[in-house]
Formats: C-alpha cells, structure tokens, sequence
C-alpha cells in the first residue's frame, strides 16, 4: 500500500505512467499492486527473477544513494534517516548533475526541452 501511495503522489504530479518496470518484489507482485496497475491502466514488465542488469537504471541510483547517503552517515534513528533522504532526494532531483542528461541537472535539461 505504501509504494500505491507513493505513485499516487507522483501521478498527481506527473500522470500515471503507460508502464512500469519493477523487479519481482513481493510488493510488486501482490495483488494489490497488480489490481492499481489494472485500474490505472498501467502495464507492468517485471524483469527477469535474478537479472538486475535489466533494471539498470534503479540498479544506478541505488548504488548513488548508497554511496551518497547510507555509507557516508551514522544514523541515530529512522527519523535522521528519514530527513537526510528527503534533503538528498531534492538535491539529486534539482541541483546534481547527472551523466544522462549531458552533465546537465533535471531542472536545467526539463527548461532547455
């Protein structure tokens, strides 16, 4: 239910997707996420079980948010962590250039479009 309410947000934001590529996550495969996808439209493409590579993108940034966040901090509760997430979210979505979009940050590629 958690990651529904999340995309959720986003779509308010941004519309709901034509598709959504996930891995074989027990949240991924309930029938409540399957059941919203439906509902919305919304298709889904599970990678291959054991197959990272082929959600390369996330693979990516889970690697920058580990080397970024939870291996630079020594955490004292859920909440600390919760906090430095949310500031590191907004620096990665705005300020942080990023190799895929020509070194340039979103906001820059998003007004140069």
């Amino acid at each position: 239910m958690r990651v529904i309410r999340y995309l959720d947000q986003l779509a308010e934001w941004h519309g709901y997707p034509e598709k959504i590529r996930v891995d074989n996550g027990s949240e991924f495969i309930s029938e409540v996420f399957v059941s919203w996808a439906k509902a919305h439209g919304i298709m889904i493409d599970y990678i291959k079980p054991g197959c990272p590579y082929q959600n390369a993108y996330i693979e990516r940034f889970n690697r920058t948010y580990r080397d970024d966040v939870l291996d630079f901090y020594i955490f004292n509760n859920l909440n600390e962590v919760k906090q430095i997430t949310e500031d590191w979210i907004e620096l990665y979505n705005t300020e942080r250039p990023h190799d895929s979009l020509t070194d340039m940050t979103p906001l820059e590629y998003r007004n140069a479009a």
